[in-house]
């Protein structure tokens, strides 16, 4: 299938990173292989995974067996907390596990547990994204104070900041302290905890002839968050990649994001 002409966040160094991509949480072996393979058929063409997923090898093997152009493909993985001080090591895993030469993005899953402790952990990131390995490199489940931590220490912003993200977790204080630091906010389980009954929802989606689930979806992409669904069944992974056809008024988009106040 060809894939639209889709909205991208631009990270650091020019990289593009589609606003919707395909989550890989939980979907391991054959089902997880065969997912992803659906949602590139579908049209994703960003796969986000992790070493903890152990999915990687049949992510890379769905990707090279799409018959995709790699650099068409935006693909993100994660350093576990186990693997601290063996993030070399852990890189060069992924790539050999997702047979490919580097990742689009590389993410520190999880920050350290005591201040200061996620410097050196940044650094090796940095250095990954410098030996080519990574094309951009940032943090999953960080805070802000966080984020400003390794930006002090090292005057380098990570390019993303991957945690979870709803109408119902919406906050317009976190995204502009994101934005003010140029870090890219990305969402995660944009679904799972979403009421997908909310009259708010319901009334928005049939305006649209969508699903409330797409209208989420659709709200992250009109406010620039980059979105990963997750699904292992491929009616979904169609439906969720079926959001390009319509887009959120100003007013609606308010609605939406009152859900979170």
């Amino acid at each position: 299938m060809t894939s639209p002409e889709q909205p991208t966040a631009v990270l650091p160094g020019e990289v593009r990173m589609p606003l919707l991509g395909f989550g890989t949480w939980q979907a391991t072996g054959e089902a997880g292989y065969d997912a992803v393979l659906a949602a590139l058929d579908a049209g994703y063409r960003h796969i986000d995974t992790a070493t903890m997923y152990g999915n990687e090898r049949e992510v890379g093997r769905a990707v090279k067996e799409s018959g995709l152009r790699r650099e068409d493909v935006f693909i993100t993985t994660k350093l576990p907390p186990e693997a601290v001080g063996r993030e070399r090591e852990t890189i060069e895993a992924s790539l050999a596990a997702l047979d490919t030469d580097y990742v689009d993005l590389w993410l520190i899953h999880w920050p350290p547990t005591s201040p200061g402790e996620g410097i050196p952990v940044w650094r090796e990131l940095l250095a990954a994204r410098d030996e080519n390995m990574a094309r951009a490199v940032g943090v999953s489940n960080h805070s802000i104070d966080q984020i400003d931590e390794l930006i002090q220490a090292t005057e380098e912003n990570p390019a993303v900041n991957q945690i979870r993200w709803n109408p119902t977790l919406y906050d317009r204080h976190v995204l502009a302290a994101h934005r003010d630091r140029g870090v890219v906010l990305e969402g995660y389980s944009p679904l799972r905890d979403t009421d997908l009954s909310d009259p708010v929802l319901v009334r928005i989606a049939a305006a649209h002839n969508a699903s409330p689930a797409q209208v989420v979806l659709r709200w992250h992409i009109d406010h620039e968050i980059v979105v990963i669904p997750k699904s292992v069944h491929p009616d979904r992974i169609r439906a969720n990649a079926d959001v390009f056809r319509f887009s959120l008024s100003a007013e609606e988009m308010r609605d939406i994001d009152a859900l979170g106040t």
